[in-house]
């Protein structure tokens, strides 16, 4: 346990780490409520997946000026800032809705707006654990903040499934807008010695590219990013279209819809501190292929169950396998890239993880509008799948300069081990 929580022993990461478990409970409570008015007003998967095509689709857009601002400016006040602007969004959705004056405009804007401070609060704050606990507890700490993130989403959707059923969507949204004021306040308590960093020559353009310039020159690196980013375009949808599943496939309402997407959240949990109670790199390629192959496997099997408490039970693979993908992926992507790049790197990151999937999930709300859920999502998952075997195959050529990359950043703590092999021996 000790080795599982050791990046908790630093204060600042202590103060983060606190302030946002309470902020994500806030912020799963309004995905899963925003979901919900958005198929209470509309009735509509199509409309389900243009919202969070509208909310994710300017992290793809603006990902890279973030990334930028990251490696530029002080990566504490960056999130700060982020997080304000967020709290402001939810409260003016809390407010149209107590009012009974929201429309789906409204909320197609204010997701667009959140998408729009996403793009620069993704690559910022994973751009920042760097600097709150070192690179030695790194990898430890971007565990620990999917195991927080997990956390959050098993509580958060429980929380708003009963609110919702109870008093409406509208308290959810508010109860997202106060729990930002733990976050704020844990980050001005923070003390940060902000690494030096060269003043950079060239022009921001100049500077932004440098990042793709980097992704796209590192094999290993472009292909977890590839993969990275079919999964959020194919498989990731299935979110969107919970609803429909929770609601007429289901027969669960607001309620089963809220466990639903706590039990995928438990998955991702366990998931998360499997990763956290690791202490190197060795293998962690492995884990991303199979990981993915097993996500994959998991969700054509949800989409064929009509039994309430058996899909449960499922989603709790779904959500280990999509976590520890995403997690293990962080993991190797940070361990591989120079500081300098790092929030650039991470803003390619975002595009990937969260700037594909408005696309999935536009062309998921549309093809299932046309075939149903159930379809849509197995025909993702199958895509995930070859996509696992795909990388796989792409293993033994690249983990030499994978591990180059690693030791050259010095991550391994020790002698250089075969991060991205499938179980060769140590050289």
């Amino acid at each position: 346990m000790s080795n599982t929580l050791r990046a908790l022993r630093h204060r600042n990461f202590q103060l983060f780490f606190g302030g946002q478990l309470i902020s994500l409970i806030g912020t799963w409570m309004q995905s899963m409520a925003q979901a919900w008015l958005v198929y209470r007003i509309t009735g509509s998967s199509l409309l389900l997946g243009s919202v969070g095509f509208a909310s994710q689709f300017p992290v793809f857009l603006v990902a890279p000026i973030g990334g930028m601002v990251a490696d530029r400016h002080n990566r504490q006040r960056v999130v700060i800032a982020t997080q304000i602007a967020s709290m402001i969004l939810a409260l003016i959705l809390a407010l149209l809705t107590l009012t009974e004056k929201v429309q789906i405009w409204h909320i197609f804007v204010l997701a667009a707006l959140l998408g729009v401070v996403n793009a620069f609060d993704i690559p910022g704050r994973q751009a920042f654990l760097v600097d709150m606990v070192g690179k030695e507890d790194l990898m430890n700490a971007i565990a620990l903040n999917s195991s927080m993130f997990n956390g959050a989403r098993i509580i958060g959707p429980a929380i708003a499934g009963i609110l919702v059923a109870k008093i409406g969507e509208g308290w959810c949204f508010f109860g997202n807008g106060v729990s930002y004021i733990a976050v704020i306040i844990g980050l001005l308590m923070m003390r940060v010695q902000r690494p030096a960093r060269r003043a950079p020559a060239a022009s921001p353009w100049a500077h932004t590219i440098e990042g793709f310039r980097f992704v796209f020159h590192a094999a290993p690196m472009r292909a977890i990013l590839l993969l990275l980013g079919l999964v959020s375009l194919v498989a990731m949808p299935y979110t969107i279209l919970m609803p429909i599943f929770a609601d007429q496939i289901l027969h669960g309402g607001a309620r089963g819809l809220g466990i639903l997407m706590g039990a995928t959240g438990i998955g991702a949990l366990l998931g998360a501190l499997t990763l956290a109670s690791r202490s190197g790199v060795h293998g962690l390629g492995r884990w991303v292929a199979l990981s993915c192959a097993g996500f994959g496997v998991s969700l054509i099997l949800f989409s064929l169950s009509r039994n309430f408490w058996l899909s449960v039970a499922l989603l709790l693979p779904v959500g280990f396998g999509m976590m520890l993908q995403m997690s293990a992926s962080n993991t190797l992507i940070q361990a591989m890239v120079p500081d300098h790049l790092r929030g650039r790197v991470m803003a390619v990151y975002s595009m990937m993880f969260m700037g594909m999937a408005p696309f999935g999930a536009f062309l998921g709300g549309a093809l299932a509008h046309k075939l149903g859920a159930p379809l849509t999502v197995s025909m993702g998952a199958v895509a995930c799948i070859g996509g696992a075997a795909l990388f796989a195959l792409q293993l033994p050529k690249i983990r030499v300069e994978a591990r180059e990359l690693i030791v050259a950043q010095g991550m391994t703590g020790g002698a250089p081990a075969e991060e991205m092999t499938t179980g060769a021996a140590r050289d």
